[in-house]
């Protein structure tokens, strides 16, 4: 515990016997750090909070992309401190009155993409902070990028679609020209070659169908010839005219085979004349009967019972003739459309030879038609989709934008901190200049108290003699330490002095902001 005394004692005896040196070094290093850290100049830091968010709006019914939209506004950071939107902000604040040339454009906006700070902090919440020497500089830079990014989401993209419809109207009427130049080519072309032409209607289809109905008028014809020479069979087995006995209403037995004969061959013909043919099972029962009635009719006497027999025109034969004329007639139709078939053949099988040469050239002409209508019908979808987001970013504020934090005028410097850096400084001049005393006297050779002495010569100290002032020694070492005092006093009054000038420069720079 004695030796750690003696130490203290003899660490405050080096320093304090140094005092004018630890003194005069504090006040070396106290005034080039003050000068120092007074030359710095100093940056104002402005901030400002926007919200930025696209609305919850679906794409499939409004024909807005929502991930183009968030993706834009994620790249809005990289948007606000590009060239060009800095070189907006260097123009429309006081940061271009000193710019000329192209090069001070550039280091001016190189400059100010170093201070310039956009960050993402919140879903759809954005910080932005700008540091300058002026602090109303700042604020200014501040608003005039919130006033971009406003209208890089509004104007801008109000003026990008505008763009983008004119771009489309014109790739409209380009494309419009272009398809109705090669419908036109066609038209003339299909006038020109009418019948060659592949498709319906052309030669091969023609021929295709005109054998076709041939075939079919042949199976026609010969199914027409069979019934008309059955027909005209059955008429060469028809009498013209038939017996058709009268009765006395007075005699016995009125009516008799006789009449029921002539009522089964008006039935018969009747059913021949609905198109029955002779298989038919009521024609064949028919028939029957007529050959049945007529042996009775021929055994019955012509004169009993008051019966008498004429000569009538026979019904059946009458329609067996009209029915004759019309397979005639339909025989002979088949023959002349067959006919008009065959030399419509011969025709088409002279054209045949030259359809592949046209038909090659129409597809061709196709081709470019339907390659001309898909790039009009793209054209067009583009451009009324660009149209509908255009309507409906408008009516529905796709993007909403808004102020939460105005830009800020700070008072107080970002940077530096002048009252920490002079605390700083006052602290290490002082430290520095008792190091220095207390190194200077552990390098020189002496002997402050007498257990050192012992320690370093190995022999007992018999005794110490206590230092004997004149009062003329100690007016002059009282002397010395107001002197001392007053050189440390100053140093603090320096130290307060620079505070206080600080401070004031801080109160006229929030007077002006105001």
């Amino acid at each position: 515990m004695n030796d750690l005394y003696d130490e203290i004692k003899i660490a405050l005896f080096s320093v304090w016997s140094r005092r004018w040196l630890a003194l005069g070094i504090a006040w070396l290093i106290c005034i080039f750090g003050w000068i120092a850290v007074s030359l710095q100049p100093p940056s104002y830091e402005s901030e400002a909070r926007v919200y930025v968010k696209t609305q919850n709006i679906s794409s499939n019914q409004q024909g807005i992309n929502s991930n183009e939209q968030r993706k834009k506004i994620e790249q809005l950071p990289n948007t606000i401190r590009s060239y060009e939107n800095l070189q907006k902000v260097v123009r429309g604040t006081n940061l271009g009155l000193s710019v000329v040339t192209d090069k001070e454009m550039d280091g001016a906006v190189e400059a100010l993409r170093k201070k310039t700070d956009v960050e993402l902090v919140e879903d759809s919440f954005y910080d932005i902070s700008v540091t300058q020497s002026d602090p109303m500089l700042a604020r200014d830079i501040v608003q005039k990028l919130i006033d971009i990014m406003q209208e890089e989401n509004i104007a801008g993209d109000r003026s990008t679609i505008a763009e983008k419809i004119s771009f489309w109207d014109e790739e409209v009427a380009k494309n419009q020209k272009i398809l109705s130049d090669v419908e036109q080519r066609r038209i003339k072309f299909e006038q020109e070659n009418l019948g060659l032409l592949p498709g319906v209607g052309s030669v091969s289809q023609r021929i295709e169908s005109a054998r076709n109905e041939l075939n079919q008028i042949d199976t026609q014809l010969i199914s027409a010839q069979s019934a008309l020479v059955a027909l005209n069979a059955q008429l060469a087995s028809e009498s013209p005219t038939i017996n058709t006995p009268t009765f006395n209403p007075a005699g016995p037995g009125g009516g008799g085979a006789g009449a029921a004969l002539a009522n089964a061959r008006g039935t018969l013909a009747e059913a021949r004349s609905r198109g029955l043919t002779d298989r038919h099972p009521d024609v064949v029962s028919l028939k029957k009967q007529i050959a049945t009635l007529r042996t009775q009719a021929a055994a019955e006497p012509s004169a009993s019972s008051g019966r008498s027999v004429i000569r009538t025109p026979n019904p059946a034969y009458s329609q067996l003739q009209s029915l004759r004329a019309e397979r005639s007639a339909t025989v002979a139709g088949l023959r002349t459309r067959k006919a008009a078939l065959q030399s419509e053949l011969s025709q088409l099988s002279s054209k045949q030879a030259l359809e592949p040469g046209v038909a090659s050239e129409m597809e061709a002409i196709n081709r470019e038609f339907d390659s001309a209508k898909v790039e009009y019908d793209n054209a067009l979808a583009e451009r009324r989709a660009v149209e509908f987001d255009n309507n409906v970013e408008s009516k529905t504020d796709a993007v909403k934008f808004s102020i939460i934090d105005k830009p800020s005028l700070s008072t107080v410097p970002s940077a530096p901190n002048r009252p920490l850096l002079l605390t700083i400084v006052l602290f290490f001049g002082l430290g520095a200049g008792v190091a220095v005393a207390f190194a200077m006297g552990h390098l020189q050779t002496s002997f402050p108290t007498a257990s050192r002495l012992e320690r370093a010569s190995g022999l007992p100290v018999i005794g110490t003699v206590s230092l004997m002032l004149t009062p003329e020694q100690k007016m002059a070492r009282t002397k010395n330490l107001k002197l001392l005092i007053g050189g440390t006093a100053s140093l603090m009054g320096a130290f307060a002095l620079l505070l206080i000038v600080e401070f004031t420069q801080r109160g006229l720079v929030s007077a002006v902001g105001a």
